[in-house]
């Protein structure tokens, strides 16, 4: 409620007349004028304030059963050796587990299990997008998706590129899951069964110690500049990481600003290439973290979609260090590892963008019932992964299990963005390193000042262009190449 009138007296005082007069202003002009544009997209402050103490018995408690509800299921696991009952989370994580029997039988019982809770689930999606449906007709949004690019920053010709290179990809990322089904000793024409998606290679990878790890990151950090190396230092050293996994610790991965320029990073480590990389990642949100500490409350509210971009950018510094290093078994373990992330973000994410475009058209004339969900996912993943996917393995209640559907809207395909843009800025870092390291810590301070497109203007990037979008893509199309050689 506080911001929404703060939306509507920025507007009445208009922003650029304010500018001229008011350094401080000028400063916050990126935030303000945001501000003003959400004050278009309101109701009356009686109906705003009403909308939001509703939400709280509305869409907030229905994605709390949803939480509630899924976090409670168990499994019937059956192993080779016996039958284990085990929190869905654990039944999860064994989708990499390296016996191929093991992720099978996970598979199973997750199939098994879920339809106990399908129909409260399906009416916490109902709830939750008939309220938002409701709302954006009244705040005058043209669909849902609007609004999501509006919270993100990103214009409309950005995401429709974006889009169009994205679509353009799925036979190259096909391309690279049927390789990936015939090194698992499946039938490539099949395409890879959902249960070996994640998969390790079929052969023992080499363990990582929390050591070799943090010097691989602290390595490829270095190579691109002392300052960004001196950050994985100063986290050893002050104690910003809690790396290993243990009884009663929450799964995943995340970093979460603390004081002044700090950062609290959290990772589970699993010994792998993987993990490496993924300690990069959370690494590079704390590095982006410490542009932002100079900067205003303000100014460093983040959009989701903007919000990755350090992240994917330190990522890839240690994939393209791994693959300059290594050869052979090693050099595909790298790839392999990169590749399946990939293709969670490219093809699973469009496959979900797909879905939840149909959940919210459906949704304005009708209630929908958990069959006819499960109907929408598979042919949403029937269109996304195609024959990448044995499709008679395609997941059902991938809708049912997956947060972001009951806490947000739209809130999937910032990840690609994230990633593509991520690799753009690798790509131009290529081009002109020194060029680049002159003006990158600026740009990360100005996320949550500037949108999409003046972000990469500033690298000489046009984001609406999807000729930037697929030369991002095409990074991927040579990993994808590597790995099938």
């Amino acid at each position: 409620p506080l911001t929404a009138r703060l939306a509507d007296w920025v507007a009445a005082l208009g922003v650029d007349a304010l500018a001229d007069v008011s350094a401080e202003v000028a400063d916050h002009r990126g935030p303000l004028r945001r501000l003003a544009a959400r004050a278009e997209h309101q109701m009356s402050e009686a109906e705003e304030h009403l909308a939001a103490e509703l939400s709280v018995t509305g869409s907030s408690a229905w994605g709390r059963l949803h939480n509630d509800v899924t976090s409670q299921l168990t499994a019937d696991v059956e192993f080779p050796t016996g039958t284990e009952t085990l929190p869905m989370p654990a039944v999860r994580g064994l989708a990499t587990d390296p016996d191929p029997a093991v992720r099978r039988a996970a598979y199973d019982a997750e199939l098994c299990a879920w339809p106990a809770v399908e129909v409260p689930v399906a009416a916490a999606m109902n709830a939750i997008k008939g309220e938002a449906n409701t709302l954006n007709r009244r705040r005058a949004w043209e669909s849902p998706l609007e609004a999501s690019l509006f919270a993100n920053s990103v214009s409309r010709a950005t995401f429709d590129a974006m889009q169009s290179a994205v679509v353009a990809a799925l036979p190259d990322m096909r391309r690279w899951m049927r390789t990936k089904a015939a090194l698992h000793g499946h039938d490539r024409a099949a395409g890879l069964p959902w249960w070996d998606l994640v998969a390790p290679l079929p052969f023992d990878g080499a363990e990582v110690t929390w050591d070799e790890g943090v010097d691989v990151v602290r390595s490829a950090f270095s190579g691109y500049s002392d300052t960004l190396g001196g950050l994985v230092e100063r986290a050893i050293d002050e104690r910003w990481i809690d790396a290993e996994p243990r009884d009663g610790k929450r799964g995943g991965a995340f970093c979460a600003p603390f004081v002044d320029d700090r950062s609290l990073v959290l990772l589970n480590w699993a010994g792998s290439a993987d993990s490496t990389q993924t300690t990069a990642h959370e690494l590079g949100h704390a590095y982006h973290n410490t542009t932002l500490a100079g900067r205003t409350a303000l100014q460093r509210q983040l959009p989701m979609a903007l919000a990755e971009t350090a992240s994917i950018f330190c990522e890839t510094l240690v994939v393209e260090a791994g693959l300059a290093r290594l050869s052979g078994r090693e050099r595909l373990a790298q790839l392999d590892v990169d590749l399946v992330g990939t293709n969670q973000v490219i093809v699973d994410i469009h496959s979900r963008f797909l879905f939840e475009t149909e959940v919210f058209a459906r949704r304005q004339r009708r209630t929908l019932g958990a069959g006819e969900l499960c109907e929408m996912m598979t042919d949403a993943q029937a269109a996304a992964y195609d024959d990448g996917l044995d499709q008679r393995t395609a997941h059902p209640y991938m809708w049912l299990l997956k947060p972001h559907y009951y806490g947000s809207h739209f809130y999937n395909w910032p990840y690609t963005y994230g990633l593509l843009f991520g690799l753009g800025l690798f790509a131009r870092y290529q081009e002109d390193p020194e060029h680049f390291r002159a003006g990158y810590d600026d740009l990360l301070s100005r996320a949550g000042m500037d949108t999409a497109e003046q972000l990469g203007a500033a690298f000489g990037l046009d984001v609406t262009d999807e000729a930037f979008w697929t030369a991002s893509v095409d990074v991927v199309r040579s990993r994808i190449d590597d790995y099938v050689a």
